[in-house]
């Protein structure tokens, strides 16, 4: 079977890419060892945040750096086994997050975020999923009185430079807002642009029956027999080899075993995170709340249920779950939110793809003719998807791209 591309992965940015291939007049076939959405994609707090000006950065504040360093954060735990494969990532990481260095960051990435919602809102009504978005935004809860104050200044000037929508809510008018909290927030910034997804994997299924019903095909395959001869990429699928002129590299995480063999030097870890559902005990929230000290989010999703996802976890790949994160955050969440039974027979964990300099990796390999690469969008894959989608669509279609793709350059690494 040949085709004009062929995607490697079927997460939120691998679909999105095949779509937006498939709209540009591409054969695709998109490819996974396993159904849309099933990894990453599946289990994140539902986020679509328009709001997140700043990404996520190592951080400078001397006391944050010795709690971490005590290990007994809920917002960040890490395996000591892990720290070799990951000290001159986090080295960089660190020297990346520099205050001139962070500003650059978020720069190059407000094209994006800027147009996060608009290009999920398109691929929402033409798949007929209106119902598992809301937009209502999210809230950021604050215990610490000092911490809102400080925070709430600085967002109002972030909202005002970009245009966002953001109210500050002192802690009687966060109880009447979402009354299913218990005192402990003193006050929360409800930020009103973003959206929230009620069920991350079945967004990205159906946008990967829209890819299908337009035309497109999806089959399992093993993404790590990727080859290049003549000319040609082909790849090992249910239906046997397939291939294409080009090929496209959006597997999150597992990146790597693609790129890697093919000489390619890209510094992509995977943070790990949990999620657990559970029933609630009180009126359910309208809308994402993130403890902003704690370092989790409680989101409402489908079913009536609430979900926590926590913060990082540091750990070598292929290592057991230690659900030590989930148990101390489970610890503060209860009486706060309410939280009921647990509804899961086990923890979920997937791996955030990150990349040092806090930037996706979008755009064509440097070495190898046909060969595109779409992964490393850090805590924001579900966010920046579609746009990723379109972005990269441009480039290989010889479009004019609606932003500067330079910043996302994989040959940056090199």
């Amino acid at each position: 079977m040949n085709f004009d591309v062929i995607v490697l992965g079927a997460g939120i940015v691998g679909v999105s890419c095949a779509l937006h291939l498939q709209d540009r007049g591409r054969r695709v076939a998109l490819v996974d060892r396993r159904g849309p959405g099933e990894e990453t994609s599946f289990g994140n707090a539902g986020l679509i945040e328009r709001s997140s000006i700043v990404p996520y950065a190592f951080p400078r504040n001397l006391g944050t750096l010795l709690t971490y360093a005590r290990n007994q954060s809920t917002a960040l735990y890490w395996d000591y086994k892990a720290l070799p494969s990951f000290a001159g990532w986090l080295a960089r990481y660190w020297w990346e997050s520099s205050p001139q260095r962070l500003a650059a960051a978020s720069r190059d990435m407000l094209p994006l975020i800027g147009r996060s919602v608009s290009e999920h809102d398109a691929l929402i009504a033409r798949a007929g999923l209106g119902d598992l978005v809301h937009d209502g935004g999210w809230i950021e809860g604050f215990h610490d009185p000092a911490a809102f104050a400080r925070a709430a200044a600085a967002a109002q000037v972030t909202a005002r430079q970009h245009g966002l929508r953001m109210d500050p809510l002192d802690g009687a008018a966060l109880r009447a807002q979402q009354p299913g909290l218990a005192d402990g927030f003193c006050g929360g910034l409800h930020w009103r642009d973003p959206k929230a997804v009620s069920n991350p994997g079945a967004l990205t299924q159906g946008y990967a029956r829209l890819f299908e019903a337009d035309g497109g095909t999806l089959l399992r395959g093993d993404a790590t027999t990727v080859r290049h001869e003549h000319g040609v990429w082909s790849v090992d699928t249910a239906v046997g080899r397939i291939s294409a002129k080009e090929v496209v590299v959006a597997m999150g995480v597992w990146s790597d075993t693609v790129f890697g063999p093919l000489g390619y030097r890209i510094p992509l870890r995977g943070k790990r995170g949990y999620h657990m559902h559970y029933r609630p005990e009180r009126t359910l929230l309208s809308v994402p709340i993130v403890d902003i000290e704690q370092g989790y989010v409680i989101a409402p999703m489908q079913g009536g249920r609430l979900r926590l996802t926590t913060g990082v976890e540091l750990a070598r790949r292929g290592a057991p779950p230690t659900g030590v994160q989930l148990e101390r955050a489970e610890r503060l969440a209860r009486p706060l939110f309410g939280l009921g039974e647990r509804l899961d027979p086990a923890p979920w964990l997937g791996m955030r793809p990150c990349t040092p300099d806090m930037r996706p990796v979008i755009g064509p390999a440097s070495r190898h003719p046909g060969l595109w690469f779409a992964f490393g969008h850090n805590h924001h894959g579900l966010t920046l998807g579609p746009v990723t989608g379109r972005l990269l669509a441009e480039l290989m279609t010889g479009a004019t791209p609606f932003t500067d793709a330079h910043p996302y350059r994989p040959g940056r690494f090199d």
